[in-house]
């Protein structure tokens, strides 16, 4: 989202300052954005031959590939990444990042998190557009979810990190936020998972069905404040959307989820993402590979979310 604070002491039409200050909005997409509600005028929606000047505010929800699409740099899609990946971990075969809540791991767009880590290898001097292996996730994070993303740098570490991924041999714990206090504080909780394709969302199942996935997420309540639990969590399996799904199974969804939260609550504590983040991984204690058997028994964690400490403290309630 942008938002802009005209400055013009002159009345302007609104598509023409617009396109003044985005180049590659043209009228066509101007207009396509505003029936999609995507242009607000001091809040509202208003035609685009409205006259705006000095005081106006204007909120753009278009994406920022779009309105630059004009200063793009020609070559792959690495080059436009808006930053460098934050890095946790770098050595020769193996690159952990710390993923921001909003940037997709990968996609259409330029600014994904791949793309972030690439730019970063190249600014690096570790990696160019023609390399014969281009540097890969070995997993996964939703958009909305911050925190730690393994990378591989060479084909032998992505066959490395992938089998022990699959083997659940990398223990991926996380920190959370729920609108509700789980009850016990702490406990591993076992159920079935079913994708419904349809709705975009997977469903909870207290009994196999065929076709459903066993899902185990072990849980402790790290503090509460009001209506809400700081919990730590632990991926015993690896499902999509597992650690959402399970946890408002049991009435205690993710503060800041669209998908399976409290909307009403989301709305009140302003939350734009859920407040989810993969803070550690831990390898296993013994790796038989000499390739990567210094990384035995090592822990990475990510930098701790700002809720983190304001339901400590109270703020966040």
């Amino acid at each position: 989202m942008q938002e802009l604070h005209v400055k013009s002491l002159l009345p302007v039409r609104l598509d023409k300052y617009l396109m003044e200050q985005f180049p590659a909005l043209g009228l066509g997409r101007l207009n396509k954005a505003l029936r999609e509600n995507k242009i607000k005028l001091n809040g509202k929606k208003q035609p685009l031959s409205t006259r705006v000047m000095a005081g106006d505010e204007i909120k753009l929800f278009i994406l920022d590939d779009v309105l630059d699409a004009d200063r793009r740099v020609e070559g792959p899609a690495w080059k436009n990444a808006r930053t460098p990946a934050q890095v946790v971990y770098d050595c020769p075969q193996i690159l952990i990042v710390n993923k921001p809540a909003g940037v997709a791991v990968d996609g259409p767009e330029d600014d994904t998190l791949l793309n972030r880590a690439l730019l970063y290898l190249n600014k690096q001097g570790e990696y160019k557009e023609n390399d014969l292996y281009t540097p890969a996730l070995c997993h996964r994070l939703d958009t909305g979810t911050s925190g730690l993303v393994l990378l591989a740098k060479t084909a032998a570490a992505e066959e490395f990190l992938v089998n022990a991924i699959k083997e659940r041999l990398i223990r991926k714990t996380y920190l959370c936020v729920t609108f509700g206090r789980p009850v016990p504080p702490a406990a591993t909780l076992h159920s079935f998972l079913t994708k419904d394709s349809v709705h975009g969302i997977v469903r909870i199942l207290d009994e196999p069905k065929s076709g459903a996935k066993e899902i185990i997420t072990a849980y402790d309540t790290i503090a509460v404040s009001g209506r809400l639990a700081l919990l730590r969590v632990e991926l015993v399996t690896d499902r999509t959307h597992q650690i959402r799904a399970h946890l408002a199974s049991i009435g205690c969804p993710i503060l800041g989820d669209s998908k399976y939260g409290n909307n009403a609550a989301n709305r009140e504590l302003k939350l734009k993402y859920q407040a989810l983040c993969a803070w550690e991984l831990a390898f296993p204690k013994k790796i038989s590979d000499p390739q990567f058997a210094a990384l035995a028994g090592t822990v990475f964690r990510a930098p701790k979310p700002w809720y983190y400490q304001q339901v400590l403290d109270g703020t966040l309630k």
